[in-house]
């Protein structure tokens, strides 16, 4: 049974929410059939579907080596065990709160972000969240070439690893990484379809490259013994709190891009709960079997070889088994198209989407993407775990936090969870057209929280007293303070708003 509301949107008896005829607004110039509410037929995805999307993007390189890297700057395992485990359980409630509006109403997150940025003013969050994800495709991209230059390494043998080098790498690293690349673009090329079926058989299979890994150095180790008490270089006095809270903040980062365009996913769920059990299930319990294994498993290289060897393939260059190093990595790179393709491809294939809806088709955005993923030059962002935590997690986690503060706010106090499906197209109308297509309440809330929450950024390439010295303390605290600050001051800017009546805000924002 359903029930009609405004707008000719049906809502099911489970609340999600219908548009049956796309004619008044598929005309316009804000939709395109990627971006068009998902009918409630097409909602099919189980609580399966999302905890093998979430064991498919946890389980990759990048996320051993954001554990490892704590390893590197001196945590023992179980401080970086639950600096890990504490930052998955707090990035998991605005993602679950993002979530919502993309199961109930069938849309991706460019097209949520209208209902409080604007027609328009949504290119300003999709783009931001856009550009990062191009950023770390090209880190997944570049850590999954550097698996297989290893692995063709072992086969070939020293004439591949020490080819000529060009342009700062051997030109078999480059090769390796331009066959990688074109691997994934294939795949993208293909649609989210393809995408999910990728993500469903390879799901189970991504967890036994890095057993094989944490297998192999607990043997030459000598068990979990010499691992386990090995003393923390940091301690648990004021040189383990000065790292713990940057730390803290850039594992919530590693996943503050998904806990914003996580309803790019949910538009295809089945129902609220299977959505929200499955990731419930799926990220704090896969990032926390993945940090455990890449903990362990430096720590024992620690032991091994005298020195934190946080990259896996680096350290599986080091193991005596050729066929042992072949199906780890094998795996390892199977784990990392997964993870890029899902948490890496699809949001900017929409933002860019989102852009120029008639022009940017979602294969398209995923070319796009590509493209931008090798102009960043990710190995520059990869080349050392200081630069990797404090500035690339912590500068982008501290400006995403304040888009994801003006999205809970709005959605769940401001409008309460109910939109107006053709609204969110209506070209040069309606009430998301706010002023021009942006919504300036929006942009303040953003740009104050995100200023609060950078400015002070220091370390790699900031400066030692900060961008805005005075705001220095604050960086430590990036991701906390830009999602505070943002969430209150949209809040309060939209307090008016919500005083005021339906008939007078709707001429308004026709005006």
């Amino acid at each position: 049974m359903a029930t009609a509301e405004q707008s000719s949107q049906i809502t099911d008896q489970d609340g999600r929410v219908d548009l049956p005829d796309h004619g008044p607004i598929e005309h316009s110039r804000f939709y395109n059939p990627e971006l068009a509410p998902v009918p409630v037929e097409r909602r099919t995805w189980t609580t399966y579907n999302y905890f093998a999307l979430w064991m498919g993007m946890a389980h990759n390189i990048p996320s051993y080596t954001l554990a490892a890297s704590l390893i590197a700057l001196g945590m023992d395992w179980l401080q970086a065990f639950l600096t890990i485990t504490i930052g998955n359980l707090i990035v998991l409630i605005p993602m679950l709160l993002n979530s919502h509006a993309g199961t109930k109403y069938g849309i991706p997150f460019p097209v949520f972000a209208r209902a409080f940025y604007g027609l328009r003013g949504a290119n300003l969050a999709a783009l931001l969240r856009g550009f990062i994800a191009c950023g770390w495709f090209g880190i997944q991209t570049w850590v999954g070439g550097q698996a297989l230059y290893v692995i063709v390494g072992k086969l070939v043998g020293d004439s591949w690893i020490n080819a000529t080098v060009v342009g700062g790498q051997h030109w078999t690293l480059w090769l390796c990484f331009g066959v990688f690349w074109v691997i994934q673009m294939l795949i993208i090329w293909r649609g989210m379809d393809a995408i999910r079926r990728f993500e469903n058989w390879t799901a189970p299979l991504v967890s036994v490259g890095f057993l094989i890994l944490l297998g192999y150095v607990l043997v030459k180790a000598g068990g979990l013994g010499p691992i386990l008490s090995a003393p923390s270089k940091l301690g648990w006095g004021a040189d383990f709190w000065k790292v713990f809270a940057p730390s803290l903040m850039a594992m919530i980062a590693f996943w503050a891009t998904l806990s914003l365009n996580m309803p790019d996913f949910t538009r295809f769920g089945g129902s609220q709960r299977k959505q929200m059990r499955g990731q419930i299930l799926g990220l704090p319990t896969t990032m926390s079997f993945i940090a455990i294994v890449a903990i362990l498993t430096t720590s024992g290289g620690q032991v091994l070889y005298g020195e934190a060897i946080w990259d896996p393939a680096l350290l599986a260059a080091r193991f005596d088994s050729p066929v042992l190093v072949i199906v780890a990595l094998v795996a390892l790179v199977l784990a990392t198209i997964s993870c890029n393709l899902a948490a890496n491809v699809v949001s900017p294939s929409y933002d860019f989407s989102n852009a120029f809806p008639k022009k940017i088709t979602f294969a398209m955005g995923g070319l796009i993407t590509g493209v931008i993923g090798v102009v960043v030059m990710p190995w520059r962002l990869i080349s050392d775990p200081s630069i990797y935590i404090f500035a690339w997690l912590g500068f982008y986690g501290g400006v995403l936090a304040a888009v994801a503060g003006v999205l809970v706010a709005g959605y769940w106090l401001v409008v309460r969870t109910e939109l107006d499906v053709k609204d969110l197209y209506h070209d040069g109308g309606g009430r998301y057209w706010f002023s021009g297509g942006w919504n300036p309440r929006a942009v303040v809330a953003t740009l104050l929280g995100a200023v609060l929450a950078v400015g002070g950024a220091y370390g790699g390439p900031f400066p030692a007293d900060g961008l805005i010295p005075f705001l220095k303390p604050l960086y430590d605290y990036n991701w906390l303070v830009g999602v505070v600050a943002a969430f209150v001051t949209y809040l309060a800017l939209s307090m008016p708003s919500r005083a005021e009546s339906p008939a007078r805000l709707e001429g308004e924002a026709r005006a």
